[in-house]
């Protein structure tokens, strides 16, 4: 099944303290969203998919922020499900086609979705996606390139994430305010539980 059909918000989740992973996973997918990407932002990132992957089988945790192909095979190490890149490059997309995980590479531009499209590349990360255009630009990519659907991720919060999601050519979005920091920080997984639900109602 496509990435982008398995919950309306993808989690964008920055770990500093790897013992947050496990229980920030489960709170997650107790508020019903499964798909959660960890950017590899932070030194525990692989070591917190690793965790989620073996501790929270119910979850499909992918690793975002992928910029390499030491990327790519530090995060198969890992046990990521699925790969997420902030843009593409040749050999990045190549190294993503050939790791046989879904992936959803990024692309800012009408040039850059084209190109990937041209590779059969038809579902992408739209990032950022408020500084580059947000709703208006997704809107208007609809009518030249309808057979490409994105997943917009950057600066989309709860009360925005509606106006995206009713884009014919958005399947989901991604957002970093499901697992504040402070939440994080506290371990107040209730709280990360309600942010949860609220998206996964969306």
């Amino acid at each position: 099944m496509s990435l982008l059909d398995l919950a309306p918000v993808i989690p964008v989740v920055v770990i500093d303290d790897v013992e947050t992973a496990v229980p920030m996973a489960r709170a997650l997918v107790s508020g019903g969203l499964p798909v959660i990407e960890v950017t590899l932002r932070t030194a525990p990132a692989l070591e917190a998919i690793a965790r989620i992957a073996a501790e929270v089988p119910e979850a499909q945790v992918g690793a975002g922020t992928i910029r390499t192909n030491d990327d790519i095979a530090a995060a198969l190490s890992a046990g990521a499900k699925f790969l997420v890149s902030p843009g593409t490059t040749l050999s990045l997309v190549e190294g993503m086609d050939a790791s046989g995980l879904p992936y959803l590479p990024g692309a800012a531009t009408a040039s850059e979705a084209m190109a990937l499209a041209e590779r059969g590349v038809k579902e992408l990360k739209f990032f950022p996606a408020e500084p580059a255009g947000g709703v208006a630009y997704l809107k208007a990519l609809q009518g030249p390139l309808p057979d490409v659907r994105f997943c917009p991720t950057g600066g989309i919060r709860l009360t925005t994430a509606p106006d995206y999601l009713a884009l014919p050519n958005v399947g989901c979005v991604g957002g970093t305010w499901l697992t504040p920091a402070d939440a994080l920080a506290s371990g107040d997984w209730g709280r990360i539980e309600k942010l949860a639900s609220e998206a996964a109602a969306l």
